[in-house]
């Protein structure tokens, strides 16, 4: 790709990304014109395509997402390239801040060494801060680690699964008002009215353990025998 043709806006907040995977996706951008998440995986071996394209956006610099025609499978999948510098969000140079340890062991106190959404116990080493409006939306001005309430605690699984649902919501892509994310599942399970803008009210349940384990499969067959899925058996559980 000629870097002639790049809108300068958008090359000046390239030259500043220094974190790899970033510096990744803006690189073979600025020589390609694009990247799929084919070449993500399978070129440079990362997992969740989703996630790469999001630590682009969060260094300010926009994306657009298209479906083009994989030459190797024949399937469709998706491209990222840069978008209109127009839509450049401000206050995002540099990415988000990282946090102190001090601060991931204050929100621990407060809130156990738990997952937020699923409540299952999580050791601490394997919780993630997030920020419970996303960064997208509130930008710089959500980093505040005076503020716990702002943040909450999730393991690997629960934030890959919020940010694939606020990577669709169309407050996180056009939107962006905090409010709407305020009163969100996947911001604040225990008192939510909408998940992603949708008016559904989730509750997510997880079996582990031996014994959890073997609840789940007798669960599963009930269902399969009586059948119907293993949700609408709990429902009707839950019914008496």
């Amino acid at each position: 790709m000629d870097k002639q043709k790049v809108d300068p806006r958008i090359l000046a907040l390239c030259e500043k990304v220094t974190r790899k995977r970033a510096r990744t996706v803006i690189d073979h951008i600025l020589e390609h014109g694009y990247i799929t998440t084919e070449e993500l995986q399978e070129v440079y071996g990362y997992d969740h395509p989703p996630r790469a394209a999001r630590d682009v956006r969060e260094e300010g610099i926009p994306l657009v997402t298209s479906k083009i025609t994989s030459q190797r499978t024949g399937r469709q999948i998706g491209a990222y390239k840069f978008d209109d510098p127009d839509k450049i969000k401000r206050g995002r140079i540099g990415g988000r801040k990282a946090f102190s340890k001090a601060f991931k062991d204050a929100l621990i106190q407060k809130y156990g060494e738990k997952d937020a959404i699923t409540l299952d116990h999580v050791e601490a080493r394997y919780l993630q801060i997030d920020h419970r409006v996303p960064y997208e939306v509130a930008g710089d001005s959500a980093h505040d680690e005076t503020n716990l309430d702002a943040y909450m605690l999730l393991d690997g699984s629960s934030q890959r699964a919020k940010s694939f649902s606020c990577e669709s919501c169309k407050n996180w892509r056009e939107i962006h008002d905090e409010s709407i994310c305020e009163s969100c599942y996947w911001a604040f399970p225990e008192h939510h009215t909408h998940a992603a803008m949708l008016e559904i009210r989730r509750v997510d349940l997880r079996w582990s353990g031996e014994r959890g384990l073997e609840e789940y499969q007798e669960l599963r067959e009930r269902a399969k025998r009586e059948g119907v899925d293993i949700n609408t058996l709990i429902k009707g559980l839950l019914k008496g």
